[in-house]
């Protein structure tokens, strides 16, 4: 009997070969050093997104390369024919407005060369390096939250200290806010799947912001008036991130930093979209920041893109910050 995997098996061939390494993900390049003619498989040509009607170049196809890594792949590509062994580089291409990384893999030094070909093989790693990424993110993500908070506990403490009688009395304030601010981080976790509706848009308002009122939850210090609109438990996350941004800042830099400042929430219902202005009065000379802003900034603005379909405008006035949301109010409520 003859097995199915054995060289005489009349189906096994070139063409098994190709199935094999086109479902691994794995294109075949060769490249011919004289005249820099590079050829692939069918599957390379599709990886790369070129067309196999007009001769192709590597200076041809390292146009495709994302411009950030270009001369760095050159360099190397180049520098192969000098390494012992076998080589590796990860690099970016661009295929439209998709961004894709390759691993491209080879010998060096000559290594097995005939008739002046090099050869090699690309390796689409693009979800590998995009979980890479996200866990950078993640990582990012997480030490910010936590130097946040850290910020937050002692400017919740200098406020409670400045509207105690006593010992007591500052303990009892400081212990009730450090537990609103508990229950305010909550809401920066995803609800279990079939809960409907997180919350309404001014109930998450209202207890993520609580923690910095010095009276309780709005009696003087934080006005908020929004649409009564629900917030669907896939939004709840990204909203609360924002807000939990604002009020930070608001609290190390903003009108919450002295015991004169107030914050004005409103919102009103533009066509489908719901506009959050974030007014800030009594506070310290605010001056818009130079360079692209830190890490919070970043956060803020991938978070109203990516999560929330909206944008993010700051005004900075000697009266005090003026931030303007924009929202989609379908994404709001899904």
């Amino acid at each position: 009997m003859t097995s199915d995997t054995d060289d005489s098996h009349p189906d096994w061939g070139l063409e098994q070969f190709h199935r094999a390494i086109e479902a691994a993900g794995v294109a075949l390049w060769s490249w011919q050093v004289d005249t820099d003619r590079l050829l692939m498989d069918r599957y390379g040509y599709a990886l790369w997104d070129v067309t196999r009607d007009v001769p192709l170049s590597f200076e041809h196809l390292s146009e495709k390369i994302h411009p950030a890594d270009r001369d760095r792949v050159r360099a190397a590509f180049s520098a192969t024919r000098a390494i012992i062994g076998p080589y590796e580089i990860d690099f970016r291409i661009l295929v439209g407005m998709e961004v894709r990384w390759i691993s491209a893999r080879g010998q060096g030094n000559d290594d097995g060369m005939k008739n002046r070909t090099m050869t090699g093989i690309f390796l689409d790693v693009t979800g590998r390096k995009q979980a890479e990424e996200s866990q950078e993110l993640l990582a990012g993500e997480m030490s910010h939250r936590v130097k946040n908070l850290l910020a937050i506990a002692s400017g919740l403490t200098l406020i409670t200290s400045r509207s105690s009688t006593s010992i007591e009395d500052m303990t009892k304030q400081l212990t009730n806010r450090l537990t609103a601010l508990g229950r305010a981080h909550d809401l920066v976790r995803p609800l279990p799947s079939g809960q409907g509706h997180a919350a309404l848009l001014g109930d998450i308002f209202t207890v993520l912001l609580a923690p910095y009122d010095d009276d309780g939850a709005f009696a003087g210090r934080i006005r908020v008036a929004v649409p009564r609109i629900g917030v669907g438990e896939g939004a709840a996350t990204g909203l609360a991130l924002v807000i939990h941004e604002l009020a930070t800042n608001a609290l190390k830099y903003g009108a919450m930093s002295v015991s004169e400042g107030t914050l004005d929430v409103s919102g009103t219902m533009i066509g489908d979209d719901v506009e959050i202005r974030w007014t800030e009065r009594g506070g310290p000379e605010v001056i818009a920041p130079e360079g692209p802003g830190g890490y919070g900034s970043k956060l803020l603005r991938r978070t109203l893109a990516g999560h929330l379909g909206g944008t993010l405008k700051h005004e900075w006035s000697s009266g005090g910050l003026l931030v303007t949301l924009r929202i989609d109010g379908h994404r709001l409520s899904s």
